[in-house]
This record gives structure tokens, sequence and C-alpha cells, in this order.
């Protein structure tokens, strides 16, 4: 199965300018401008099954991608990915059905795809060699519009071309040094999807690994929606991770982000949801 495996930063506002100004990314970038649209049942069942259906405008053709939720914690995922370019403005079924994960639904749920939402938005590029591993970097600034409702698109996604993972925790924490930055587990997709429903769902807590997953969807839902109980969520959960931690730099860390937040911080400035992230993580 063709595997994507990435890390996703959510930046500040001003985290994609202090990010072009970065020493590491000297050369220039590949720019594209990429209009997606995004396809499901009336029901959301793509959704419901943990996928992505998209079709991607790009300066030299449309490109037509399903993705799989795969595994997904503390910024960094690995999931299914099948891409392949596509003649015009219009869905390639035959080939979507004969992917692995469609064998699972209903065989009548081609027949159903409608758009859902968009997301459009400028992405630089870039190739990076870094500690024996080769990593493309991405900077996407833009917006997803669901219905009357929108969000911006502010991200940085590190994937993975050539190398071990551990590459990807090394590069983000040398670009923390400049940039506020911090890990977010939701995709563009499940964004676009939560902000039609207007809906964020938290996972539950409980281990440490579970209860940092909640600060990180917490704060994802936060900065989409604007409520600030999600902010409280994200609080009480790393409150909750340094009270149980086993061990003293998750104390340390759960500790600094918890106080951020209770001072209307947000724990992007100073790594530590980086560095949390990956030591509990990497």
């Amino acid at each position: 199965m063709p595997q994507e495996i990435e890390l996703k930063l959510a930046l500040t506002d001003d985290g994609p300018e202090r990010l072009l100004t970065h020493p590491l990314l000297s050369l220039p970038p590949e720019r594209l401008e990429l209009a997606n649209t995004y396809f499901d049942t009336p029901r959301g069942e793509l959704e419901t099954a943990r996928m992505a259906l998209r079709l991607r405008r790009t300066a030299s053709g449309w490109v037509q991608t399903l993705k799989t939720a795969g595994h997904s914690q503390g910024g960094l995922s690995r999931r299914g990915e099948w891409e392949w370019p596509v003649a015009g403005e219009a869905l390639d079924l035959a080939r979507l059905a004969t992917l692995p994960p469609m064998a699972a639904l209903p065989v009548d749920l081609l027949e159903r795809l409608v758009p859902r939402f968009a997301t459009d938005f400028r992405r630089h590029r870039w190739l990076l060699d870094w500690q024996g591993s080769r990593i493309e970097l991405a900077l996407d600034e833009g917006e997803i519009r669901a219905g009357e409702r929108h969000a911006a698109i502010r991200e940085l996604e590190l994937e993975l071309k050539d190398g071990e993972p551990g590459a990807l925790w090394g590069l983000a924490e040398r670009l923390a040094e400049q940039v506020a930055l911090r890990p977010a587990n939701a995709s563009k997709a499940a964004r676009g999807a939560a902000l039609l429903a207007g809906h964020w769902p938290l996972p539950e807590g409980g281990d440490a690994l579970a209860l940092e997953a909640r600060a990180t969807a917490a704060l994802d839902a936060w900065q989409d929606s604007g409520d600030a109980t999600f902010r409280d969520a994200a609080r009480q959960a790393y409150a909750d991770l340094a009270r149980l931690a086993a061990d003293a730099r998750t104390h340390e860390l759960a500790g600094r982000l918890a106080e951020a937040l209770t001072q209307d911080g947000t724990p992007t400035a100073g790594g530590a949801a980086l560095a949390l992230a990956r030591h509990l993580h990497a």
C-alpha cells in the first residue's frame, strides 16, 4: 500500500513570513496555487470510514487523491495515499472503484458522491536533505470554505521522501528555533468536515498519549472554531498530563503548556508542544 509519512505543524499569524526567512530555506521554493474540492456522500460515509477524496487543480492539470486516515499522533501521521492525474474537472470513478479501501464500502457509494467543501491555498515547497534523510517541506497559506463557514490555512507539512521518521522531528525542532509552531493532527479534510458540520469532537483522555492527543485536537478545534471552551479543554488536558506524568520531562513540558493557556497564550511559542510530542511519540 502506498504510504505517506508526514509531520503537520500549525503556525501563528506571522509564522509563514518568519519561515520564509529561515536560513535553512535559503534556496528559492517552488510556488504553487492549489484549488481543491473534497467529495463525500451527503451522509458523510467516506468521513465515517476515515477516508478523504480530493480533486485538485494545479497549473499542469487535475489530480485525484484518495487518503485513508491511518495513524496520527503528535502531528506525525502515517496513512495510505493513492494519487493519479485525471482528464478534467470530474472524478475518475472507474479507477477509484478498484482501490483496496473502497472494497469495504457500499457498491452504490460512488454514485452518491457530491462536492462537500473546498480548500484553496498557495504552497511554497522545498526539498531538503537533512540528517541523512530527504524531506519535502510544504508551507500552505489560504482558506477552507465549508458552506458559510471559513477557516484560515497556515500550516507546514514535513513529508518524508527517503530516510528515517526521526529526521522529521529534528528538522521541526530546528525550524522552531525561529518560527512559532506546534504539532497539529487535523488534516485539511478533517478540518473541512468539522467546519461544515460545525462540530469538533475531541478524543477522550486517559493515559499520557491520549491526553496529549486530546490537547492537540482541542487546539486544532480552537483554531478553527474560535470557541474558547476548546482552549480550556486543551489547558485541562495538559494540566492532567502534568499531574499524571510518569517522568520529569513530561511533567515539566505539560505544565508549561497548561500555564501558557491559563495566561491566554498559545503553546506555539518556545516549541514546548513540539518537544512534548517528540518526547512522547518519537
